[in-house]
C-alpha cells in the first residue's frame, strides 16, 4: 500500500485508544499482542538461552532469536494490513487497520492509571494515594507523602509516554501497523533480554556469559 494513508491510520489508532482502550473482555479472551510477543520471546529464550551452551553459541542465538522475533511481528502485522487493503475499500480498510494499531498505544491505559492515582488521593487521602500509584511505580511507596505521590505518578506518566504513545506513533506514521510492530517487538525484548544481569550478562568482570553484547 502507499504512504498516503498512514496519517489517517494512526489518527483513527489514537481516537480508538482514547475512546475504548484495549477492552478487559478481549484480554482475557485473546490477551494482548505485546503479551503474544512475549511468550515468543519467552519460549525462544528458553530453548536458545540454556547455560549449558557454548557462549559463542548463545551469543548467535541471541541475534537470531532478536530477528526471528522481528521477521515474525513484523510480517504478522504486514500480512495483516496488506490482507486488509487490498480485499476491502479503504476507508473500511483504515478503519480495521487503525483499530488494531490502537491496541499497540497506551494513551489510555497511561491516563486510566494516573487518574486512579488522583482519584485514591481524593477518596482514600495518602493511603489510598499510596496503595494507587503503587501498582505503576517501583519505588516503596510508604516513605512518599501527598506531593511524593503525585510527583511519582506524573514521573510514571512521563516515562512510559514515550514506550506507551510517542515511539508507536512515529512508527506507524513512518510505517504503519507493520512499523508499529517492529518498536513494539524491540521495545519488549529490550525489556526481558535486554537486561545485564546473570542470565545475559556477556562481557563483566567475571567470566564472560549470555546474550547482552
Amino acid at each position: 500500500m502507499s504512504t498516503a494513508p498512514l496519517l489517517p491510520l494512526i489518527l483513527i489508532a489514537l481516537l480508538c485508544d482514547a475512546a475504548f482502550g484495549y477492552p478487559d473482555a478481549l484480554y482475557a479472551r485473546i490477551r494482548h499482542p505485546v503479551v503474544w510477543i512475549g511468550a515468543l520471546i519467552g519460549r525462544l529464550e528458553a530453548r536458545l538461552n540454556a547455560a549449558t551452551m557454548p557462549e559463542r553459541t548463545r551469543r548467535l542465538n541471541g541475534v537470531v532469536t532478536l530477528l526471528a522475533l522481528i521477521m515474525a511481528s513484523v510480517g504478522t502485522a504486514w500480512a495483516a494490513q496488506s490482507l486488509v487493503f487490498a480485499l476491502l475499500p479503504r476507508f473500511p480498510a483504515l478503519l480495521i487497520t487503525g483499530l488494531a494499531a490502537s491496541s499497540l498505544i497506551a494513551q489510555r491505559s497511561l491516563w486510566t492509571h494516573v487518574e486512579a492515582v488522583a482519584a485514591g488521593l481524593e477518596s482514600g487521602g495518602l493511603t489510598g494515594g499510596r496503595a494507587a500509584v503503587s501498582r505503576i511505580v517501583g519505588r516503596n511507596p510508604e516513605a512518599l507523602d501527598e506531593a511524593g505521590v503525585a510527583r511519582a505518578a506524573i514521573e510514571s506518566l512521563a516515562e512510559n509516554f514515550s514506550d506507551g504513545v510517542t515511539a508507536p506513533v512515529f512508527w506507524g506514521v513512518l510505517a504503519g501497523l507493520p512499523g508499529m510492530a517492529f518498536y513494539k517487538a524491540v521495545n519488549t525484548a529490550d525489556s526481558m533480554i535486554g537486561h545485564k544481569n546473570e542470565r545475559y550478562l556477556a562481557r563483566s568482570a567475571g567470566p564472560r556469559r549470555g546474550w547482552t553484547i
